[in-house]
């Protein structure tokens, strides 16, 4: 089972803050590190500093650490046009040497779109498939060739297809709960699909529909790599998994039930029923990112038992 950080740098975070955690998370050696992709803080506070940009985060990420991963959980498809995208995630993977992922989502939260002036359009999934259709096509064009596209929303003329990434395939994550159309992108594009916040029962159905999918469309459902993104709050005793509960803003009973929470004995248990559905990996949803003996902890007395 590899572990990874899930940052949501939106609510309240800067570079250096993001930089100090992914530099501990290199270091007490989890797999990757994430961050969400947003321009708005959600829920009650100020969201100072403001905002951070994905892939500017990522670009610079990539030169301060050596090993993991970094990628999204999820670029936001409204945010950039495809073959802009297509060119930052390809340099980089680039600066990081290989290590970059692609997280790619239609897009949600249109109230960060009104604060920022970036368009939302009323039809974002067929926006999304004519995206990774077109990303996935940029990167696997030889160099020499071109490449064109001409769908409903965008359109492509001779293009270079340049650059191309460090990887010979950057991996791409597609997520989410949608019962039909989501599983059947999944199984065309994606290498990685992504449950975020769903219980034990709800990811067992969509893992269940997305290898279906991947079935029907002629590809082996173990193609794919099935992860969950969670929330985590791990305490050595009661007292401390409260502390850190309140810190974030949430009751300890909610975070048991709908996320990773109490002693590490407790997280290690309920990641390995993850397991047993078919779940490889799974995405800590980290809420402060000041404790850093938190990740400290989750190392020490959970990573460890994971084998």
């Amino acid at each position: 089972m590899d572990l990874r950080i899930f940052t949501e740098p939106q609510q309240g975070a800067d570079y250096d803050t993001l930089l100090t955690v992914a530099k501990a998370t290199e270091d007490l050696g989890f797999d990757a590190f994430y961050r969400s992709d947003h321009y708005l803080r959600m829920g009650p506070g100020d969201g100072l500093p403001g905002p951070t940009d994905a892939w500017i985060t990522l670009a610079g990420l990539a030169r301060e650490t050596k090993r993991i991963r970094l990628g999204t959980l999820m670029t936001a498809g409204t945010f950039r046009l495809p073959g802009v995208l297509a060119i930052q995630v390809a340099q980089v993977d680039r600066m990081s040497g290989g290590r970059v992922e692609l997280g790619l989502g239609a897009g949600w939260f249109e109230e960060e779109h009104k604060a920022y002036g970036i368009p939302f359009p009323k039809e974002k999934f067929g926006r999304l498939e004519e995206q990774l259709e077109i990303i996935t096509g940029l990167w696997a064009t030889e160099v020499g060739k071109t490449f064109d596209f001409d769908g409903t929303y965008y359109q492509l003329t001779d293009s270079p297809a340049l650059p191309k990434p460090a990887q010979a395939k950057v991996p791409v994550l597609i997520g989410g709960h949608g019962a039909t159309r989501t599983p059947r992108l999944a199984a065309r594009y994606a290498d990685e699909f992504n449950i975020p916040f769903a219980s034990l029962e709800d990811s067992e159905k969509q893992f269940g529909r997305v290898r279906d999918a991947a079935t029907a469309a002629g590809r082996a459902p173990d193609d794919l790599v099935y992860s969950n993104a969670l929330v985590v709050c791990v305490g050595k005793n009661d007292a401390e998994v409260a502390r850190r509960a309140s810190v974030i803003g949430r009751e300890v009973a909610e975070l048991k039930a709908n996320g990773l929470a109490g002693s590490p004995a407790e997280v290690v248990d309920k990641i390995g029923r993850y397991g047993a559905i078919g779940s490889s990996r799974i995405y800590l949803q980290v809420l402060d990112l000041d404790d850093l003996e938190h990740l400290e902890l989750i190392s020490a007395q959970v990573q460890s038992q994971l084998g």
